[in-house]
C-alpha cells in the first residue's frame, strides 16, 4: 500500500491532522485567491474604471459557477464519508460521476453565460464608462469557465481523500504562469497585443485550462487515491439524484450569497465609480484575508465526514473544538493587522485614486472588526457540511446575507444621512447575529444524527 493511501485522519493528534490537511488548503486557495488579485493590481494600472470592470463581472461569474456547484460538494461529501469507512469502490465511482455530471453542466452555463453576457451587466446597473470592459471580461470568462469546474471537482474530491497537497503544487505552478501572461496580455509585449481589461481575462483562462489538464491526467492514473474508471461515466441516475439532493443547499447558498453581493454592487453603483470600486477592492481584501478560516473550515469538514464515516463522533466533536478555537485567535490578530494598515493595503491597489482609496479603507476597517466571529461560523458551517446537514449553512447564509445584511445596507444608505457608509456597516451588524445563531444552533447537536451512507447503501451495490 503506498503511502498516500496509509493516511489515516480517524486517529492520532487532532492538531496535527488539522494542520496537516489545513495549511496546503490555506495555501491552494490564497494561490487561487491570487488569480483575482493579481487581475485587480494590474488592471489598477488602468483606472478606477477597469477595476470597477472586473469588480462587477466577479460576483456574476460566481453566481454561475454556484448554480452548478452542488455536484462538486456532494462529491467531497461522499467521498470523506466512504474514505472514512474505507470502500475505495464507491470512492471510484462517485468521483467518476461527479466530475461527467459537471462537465455537462459546466459546458450548458458558459453558454448561457457568455451569450447573456450584455443583459447580466446591464441587470447589476453598471455605468456606460465601465460596460464595455466589463462586457469583454466576462465573455472571455464564461468561455473557460469548463476549465474552472474541470479544476473545482479535481481538487474537492482530493481535499475528500485528504490529499490537500497535490492540488496546491497545480495551483502554484498555475498561479506563477499567471503572474507573467497577466501584465503580458493587460499592456502587450512584442507580437502580442495590449488586450487591457480582456487580457487579464485571457491569461487566467489560459492558466486554468491548464490546471484542469493535469487534473484530469491525474485521476484517470489514479495514483492519488483515486481512479476515474470508463464503467463508471455512465450516468447512475439514482447516485446523481442523491448527490443533488445533497449538494442542492450548498449550490442554492453560494448562488444566492453571489446574487446578493450583484444586489449590493447595484446598490454601490449608484454612488459612483470610486464607491464601486471600493467595495470591489475590499471584497478582494476579504477574500483573501479569510483564506486561513476557509482552510480550517474545508478541513474540519473533511475530518469531521471521515471520522463520522468512521463511527467515531467523539473525535469528530474535539476536531470542531480545535478548529473554532484556532480560527478564532488566527482571525483576530489578522483583523488587527488588517485595521491598522487598510489604507496602506487600499493604496497598493489603486495608487493616486484618493477618493476610492479613503473608501476602501473605511470598508476594510469595518470588515476587519468581525474576521475572528466570521472564523468560528466559516468552521462550524465546515462541520455542518462534513456530517451531510447541507441545508443548516444555507439557511444561515440566507439569513445573514438577504434577512440581515442586505435590508441593513440598502436603509442605511439610502434612507439615512449615512449614505454609502451605511454599505460598510452593515458587513459587521450582520456578521455579528449571524455567528451567534449560528453557535446557538450548532450546541443544539442535530448533525451528529445525520446518517448519509445509511441513505446510499446503493454506491456499495453499484460500485
Amino acid at each position: 500500500m503506498r503511502a498516500k493511501e496509509r493516511n489515516n485522519l480517524t486517529e492520532g493528534s487532532v492538531l496535527k491532522s488539522l494542520i496537516a490537511l489545513s495549511v496546503p488548503i490555506i495555501l491552494a486557495n490564497i494561490l487561487q485567491t491570487a488569480y483575482q488579485l493579481t487581475d485587480t493590481f494590474w488592471v489598477g494600472r488602468l483606472g478606477a474604471v477597469a477595476v470597477a470592470a472586473v469588480s462587477i463581472s466577479f460576483p456574476i461569474i460566481f453566481f454561475i459557477i454556484s448554480l452548478g456547484g452542488s455536484l462538486a460538494v456532494a462529491g467531497t461529501i461522499l467521498v470523506a464519508q466512504y474514505k472514512g469507512k474505507g470502500d475505495k469502490k464507491a470512492i471510484n465511482h462517485i468521483a467518476s460521476q461527479t466530475l461527467v455530471a459537471v462537465i455537462v453542466i459546466a459546458t450548458v452555463l458558459a453558454a448561457v453565460g457568455y451569450f447573456f453576457s450584455p443583459i447580466l451587466i446591464n441587470l447589476v446597473g453598471s455605468g456606460p464608462d465601465v460596460f464595455s470592459d466589463a462586457v469583454a471580461y466576462i465573455k472571455i470568462s464564461f468561455i473557460g469557465m469548463i476549465f474552472m469546474f474541470i479544476y473545482m471537482v479535481f481538487q474537492s474530491l482530493m481535499r475528500g481523500v485528504g490529499d490537500v497537497k497535490t492540488p496546491m503544487y497545480i495551483v502554484l505552478g498555475t498561479v506563477l504562469l499567471n503572474l507573467i501572461l497577466d501584465p503580458l496580455f493587460i499592456f502587450g509585449y512584442g507580437f502580442i497585443p495590449a488586450l487591457g481589461v480582456t487580457g487579464a481575462a485571457v491569461a487566467t483562462i489560459g492558466t486554468q485550462g491548464l490546471a484542469a489538464i493535469i487534473g484530469i491526467t491525474l485521476l484517470l492514473k489514479g495514483r492519488h487515491q483515486i481512479q476515474l474508471q470508463s464503467s463508471g461515466l455512465k450516468p447512475d441516475i439514482p447516485l446523481l439524484k442523491k448527490m443533488f439532493k445533497l449538494g442542492f443547499p450548498s449550490s442554492i447558498e453560494q448562488s444566492m450569497r453571489s446574487l446578493g453581493w450583484i444586489v449590493i454592487i447595484f446598490l454601490a453603483a449608484k454612488f459612483g465609480t470610486s464607491i464601486l470600486a471600493a467595495y470591489g477592492i475590499g471584497n478582494r481584501i476579504l477574500s483573501f484575508i479569510l483564506m486561513p478560516a476557509l482552510g480550517l473550515s474545508i478541513a474540519s469538514s473533511t475530518l469531521v465526514g471521515q471520522n463520522i464515516g468512521a463511527g467515531k463522533i467523539i473525535r469528530a466533536e474535539k476536531i470542531i473544538r480545535i478548529s473554532s478555537l484556532v480560527a478564532f485567535v488566527v482571525l483576530t490578530i489578522i483583523g488587527v493587522i488588517v485595521f491598522l494598515f487598510a489604507k496602506q493595503i487600499a493604496t497598493s491597489f489603486v495608487p493616486g485614486e484618493q477618493e476610492t482609496i479613503e473608501a476602501s479603507a473605511l470598508f476594510i476597517k469595518m470588515m476587519a472588526i468581525t474576521f475572528n466571529l466570521i472564523g468560528i461560523e466559516m468552521i462550524l458551517d465546515g462541520a455542518f457540511r462534513g456530517s451531510g446537514k447541507t441545508m443548516t449553512p444555507m439557511v444561515f447564509s440566507l439569513i445573514s446575507l438577504w434577512g440581515l445584511r442586505l435590508p441593513l445596507t440598502y436603509f442605511l444608505s439610502r434612507h439615512t444621512s449615512l449614505a454609502e457608509v451605511g454599505i460598510w456597516i452593515a458587513f459587521p451588524i450582520a456578521e455579528v447575529i449571524t455567528t451567534v445563531l449560528t453557535i446557538v444552533w450548532f450546541a443544539r447537536g442535530t448533525w451528529k444524527k445525520k446518517k448519509i451512507m445509511e441513505e446510499m447503501k446503493f454506491v456499495e451495490r453499484s460500485g
